[in-house]
C-alpha cells in the first residue's frame, strides 16, 4: 500500500470511517446476493426477483433529490449513525421470509433500504473532505474504491454460501450486525458536522432543492461531471442487463466463469485502489478521469471483441482485472472532482443529485440493452457501450479544460456559480 494511503489510514476519523464502510459494504454485497438466491428458491418466479430490484430502484429515481436537502441541513456524522441503526432495524423482517406468502416483506424491506440509502450516501460523500481536507481528496476517494472493491470480491462469495447454509435469516441477522458495527465506529468520529448557511441565504424546502439544482447549472465542472456519469452509468446499465448473454453466448460459459470474470474485475479494482494515493498525487483529478475513462473504454472494446478471435477464458481474465485498474481511479477522481468543487452547504444535494441520475441511467442502458441485444448482436451492443466511454471521456476533458475549483472548507462564500478554480493542470 503506497505510504499516502497509510498516511490517511493512520488518521483516527477517517480510518473510522472506512473501515465502517468496508464492513456495511460487505454485508450489503452479502444480502444483494443471498436475497435474490432465496426469492427465486421459494418461489421459482424470475418476475418476483425482478420485483426486489424494482423495489431497490425505484426511490433512488424520485426521492434522491429530496434526501440530498435534508443531508444539508442536518449533522452528517449523526445521519450515517441514525441511518446504520435504522438499517440494521430494517433488514431483520427477513428472518420472517421463509415461503413465496411471505416474499412481500422482502419487497418492504427492499424498499426501505433503498431509501434510507438515499441519506447515507450524500451524508458520507459531504463528510470525507471535513475529514482528510482537499489536498488528499483523491488518495482518500481511491481508499474508498479500494474498500467497494474488497467487499465487492469477498460479498457476493459470502452471501451465496449464507444463502445455502443459514438461508435468508441467517443473512439478514449477519447483514444487521455489520450495519449496528458501522453505526458504533461512525459515532467514534469525533466533531460536529452540520453545514453552514450564508447570510441571507433562502430557507425553506423547495428554495433549497432550488438552489441546488442552480448550483449544478451554474457550474460547468459540476455539470460536466454529472453528466460523464450519467453516461457511464447507462453503460453500466447495458453492461450489467447483456453481460451474461456475453458469457454464455461469447464466451461459451456459465455461472463459474461469469463469477470469474467479476473477481478479476473487483481485483483489478483494489489494484487501483492501492494506486490512486500515488497517481493522485501526481494527477489533477480531471485529467486522471480524462485518461482513465477513454481507457476503460479501449479496454472494454478489447474485451467485448477479443471472442471474434479466441473464445479462451484467460485473456478476458487478464483484461477484466485490467479495466478494473482505470475503473477505480474513475471513480476516485469523479468524486474528488465533486467535493473540490461543491460548497459544503451543498455538498449533500448535490451527492444525491448524482445518485438519482445514476439510476435512471442505468435504467435507461437496461432497457437499451433489453431492446436492441437480440436485433444487433450482444458483442455489438457492448462494443457502443465500450465505444461510449471512449467518446464520453474525449468530450469530457474538452469541455472542461482549463477549469479549476475554489472551494473553501467547511464554512465557503462562494455559492460556487463562478468557475472552478484549481482542479486541472
Amino acid at each position: 500500500m503506497q505510504r499516502q494511503h497509510l498516511s490517511l489510514l493512520l488518521r483516527r476519523d477517517f480510518a473510522l470511517l472506512w473501515f465502517a464502510g468496508l464492513i456495511s459494504m460487505a454485508g450489503d454485497w452479502m444480502l444483494r446476493i443471498a436475497l435474490p438466491i432465496y426469492v427465486l428458491k421459494l418461489t421459482g418466479s424470475p418476475a418476483h426477483v425482478a420485483g426486489i430490484i424494482a423495489a431497490s430502484t425505484l426511490p433512488r429515481l424520485f426521492l434522491a433529490p429530496f434526501a440530498g436537502v435534508f443531508v444539508d441541513r442536518w449533522d452528517r456524522r449523526r445521519i450515517m449513525v441514525t441511518i446504520s441503526v435504522l438499517q440494521a432495524l430494517a433488514v431483520l423482517p427477513l428472518v420472517l421470509v421463509h415461503s413465496a406468502g411471505t416474499v412481500p416483506i422482502a419487497y418492504g424491506v427492499a424498499f426501505a433500504e433503498a431509501v434510507l440509502v438515499l441519506f447515507f450516501v450524500p451524508a458520507e460523500g459531504a463528510l470525507l473532505p471535513r475529514l482528510i481536507g482537499d489536498g488528499d481528496l483523491t488518495a482518500a476517494n481511491s481508499l474508498n474504491s479500494l474498500n467497494n472493491n474488497l467487499a465487492r470480491l469477498v460479498g457476493p462469495a459470502l452471501g451465496g454460501f449464507m444463502a445455502a447454509l443459514v438461508g435468508l435469516s441467517g443473512a439478514a441477522v449477519f447483514d444487521a450486525v455489520t450495519f449496528a458495527v458501522a453505526a458504533v465506529l461512525i459515532a467514534l468520529i469525533r466533531g460536529t458536522h452540520r453545514a453552514g448557511r450564508e447570510p441571507g441565504e433562502e430557507q425553506g424546502f423547495r428554495a433549497e432543492l432550488a438552489g441546488g439544482f442552480r448550483l449544478i447549472g451554474g457550474s460547468r465542472t459540476l455539470a460536466g461531471v454529472l453528466t460523464l456519469i450519467t453516461v457511464t452509468a447507462v453503460g453500466e446499465g447495458v453492461m450489467g442487463s447483456a453481460f451474461a448473454f456475453f458469457v454464455q453466448d461469447a464466451l461459451h460459459g456459465g455461472a463459474a466463469e461469469l463469477g470469474y470474470v467479476m473477481s478479476a474485475q473487483a481485483v483489478g479494482g483494489i489494484a487501483g485502489g492501492l494506486l490512486g494515493g500515488w497517481i493522485g498525487s501526481r494527477v489533477a483529478p480531471l485529467r486522471l478521469v480524462t485518461v482513465c475513462t477513454v481507457l476503460f473504454g479501449l479496454i472494454d472494446l478489447a474485451i467485448f471483441n477479443l471472442p471474434r478471435l479466441t473464445a479462451e477464458l484467460w485473456p478476458q481474465l487478464l483484461l477484466f482485472a485490467l479495466v478494473g485498474v482505470p475503473g477505480a481511479l474513475m471513480f476516485a477522481g469523479l468524486m474528488a472532482m465533486i467535493q473540490g468543487s461543491t460548497p459544503d452547504r451543498f455538498m449533500g444535494r448535490v451527492f444525491a443529485v448524482a445518485t438519482g441520475l445514476m439510476s435512471l441511467a442505468v435504467l435507461i442502458g437496461a432497457g437499451l440493452a433489453a431492446l436492441f441485444t437480440e436485433r444487433i448482436g450482444v458483442i455489438e451492443i457492448l462494443t457502443i457501450q465500450g465505444a461510449g466511454y471512449v467518446v464520453g471521456g474525449l468530450l469530457f476533458g474538452a469541455v472542461l479544460r482549463g477549469t479549476t475549483p475554489a472551494v473553501s472548507r467547511p464554512a465557503e462564500s462562494s455559492t460556487g456559480t463562478s468557475e472552478d478554480t484549481a482542479l486541472a493542470r
